[in-house]
């Protein structure tokens, strides 16, 4: 599965203060020049914060551990629990779509969720509350169906069930994790047929779902005050083992290896050079003059083309455009290269009108063709 950024991002990112400590304590447990093993934990500790893991966010991290942008995104990208769009600001349901689930009735939980959140995955509900998607097998097979919500585990659900339980969710409570039909853990549903003297008795719900429900905290994310920091790996005096003395501090990144063509090119450099006729100076390329197009003032007689289905223009995008007076793909479409420089330089998103071909495909949406994103956009699995 293809996994991207996401086409809107926030200016910025940092760390809360709290969270900040948290991160620069996860630095100090690996050996100076390894920083680089803290990425996960801190992209995680990230999208705790924010609920998903957003570009700035990526560069922070990426800035702290002295890693180029493209690996911590590679790390992202690469691992599913990293959500990459945003997410409900009370809960991301992640609905086990694999064998047992399935059989067992995961279709009627997804259909819940199309009803009640939206019709498509990783789609923000109406009040920003609730997304969702199916996932791969969450190891709960004997009660299924379930689903993970924050982070426990809801199992043995009806869809009648679900229903009711993200209405408790989206009025403010938090509903027991753990089997929804009365089962202790994963007993057999016709009850146990040995170990019958053994009571579960000390709690009134498994282990784990008896340790979320007692601290609370199955869909409150992660903030860094939930314990006291603690970093025993650091001696009172702000040692670290294999370190020099001082403040424990992020070690810094290693210098990057220069490649030897690189070494080369700057030795030749650094060695004398013979003195050479003056040459005339190189001619200076002349930057590209904009021309503005021709825009309208609204859009024509039966309303503005769908422009997010040019790839590379989102909801965001489009809204720019149209504010800029373009409408339709015939205006894109007849764009020169100069004013294309106009728009470039009027948009947030520099460099996109050439790097995603925006002209070639408005010319084929204008002459009512296809293409393959806009097909995308027609079933309805991009925005």
């Amino acid at each position: 599965m293809l996994r991207r950024l996401h086409t809107e991002q926030p200016e910025s990112f940092a760390f809360t203060p709290a969270n900040q400590a948290w991160a620069e304590a996860q630095i100090t447990k690996y050996p100076e020049g390894r920083q680089a093993s803290a990425v996960i934990p801190l992209l995680w500790r990230a999208q705790e914060q924010e609920g998903w893991v957003t570009k700035p966010a990526i560069e922070a991290i990426a800035d702290m551990l002295g890693m180029a942008y493209i690996r911590v995104l590679e790390v992202a990208s690469f691992y599913f629990m990293f959500q990459l769009q945003p997410v409900g600001s009370v809960a991301h349901i992640q609905i086990c779509g694999t064998l047992s689930c399935m059989i067992c009735g995961a279709e009627d939980l997804m259909e819940v969720c199309k009803d009640k959140i939206a019709p498509t995955p990783h789609t923000l509900s109406a009040d920003g509350k609730f997304s969702w998607e199916e996932v791969e097998c969450l190891g709960a097979c004997t009660n299924a169906p379930m689903a993970q919500i924050g982070k426990d585990y809801y199992e043995d659900m009806t869809a009648e069930g679900f229903a009711q339980l993200l209405d408790d969710l989206a009025a403010g409570k938090v509903p027991a994790p753990g089997p929804m039909n009365g089962r202790f853990s994963s007993e057999p549903l016709s009850g146990l047929s040995s170990l019958k003297e053994y009571d579960s008795g000390h709690t009134k719900y498994n282990a784990s779902a008896q340790l979320a429900t007692d601290i609370g905290d199955t869909v409150k994310r992660i903030d860094g005050t939930e314990v006291p920091l603690t970093t025993p790996w650091v001696g009172k005096d702000g040692t670290v083992a294999g370190r020099s003395p001082g403040k424990a501090q992020p070690p810094k990144a290693p210098e990057t290896p220069k490649p030897a063509a690189k070494q080369a090119e700057e030795a030749k450099k650094a060695a004398p050079k013979k003195a050479k006729p003056a040459a005339k100076p190189a001619p200076v390329a002349a930057e590209v003059e904009e021309t503005a197009p021709e825009t309208l003032g609204a859009a024509r007689e039966g309303g503005a083309d769908d422009l997010k289905k040019i790839k590379g223009v989102g909801p965001k995008l489009e809204q720019t455009l149209n504010e800029l007076g373009f409408y339709h793909y015939d205006q894109i479409a007849k764009w020169t290269g100069a004013e294309s420089a106009w728009v470039d330089n009027r948009l947030k998103f520099k460099g996109r009108i050439e790097r995603d071909g925006w002209i070639e495909q408005a010319k084929t949406l204008a002459e009512g063709g296809e293409t393959a994103f806009s097909k995308k956009v027609d079933k309805g699995g991009v925005y």
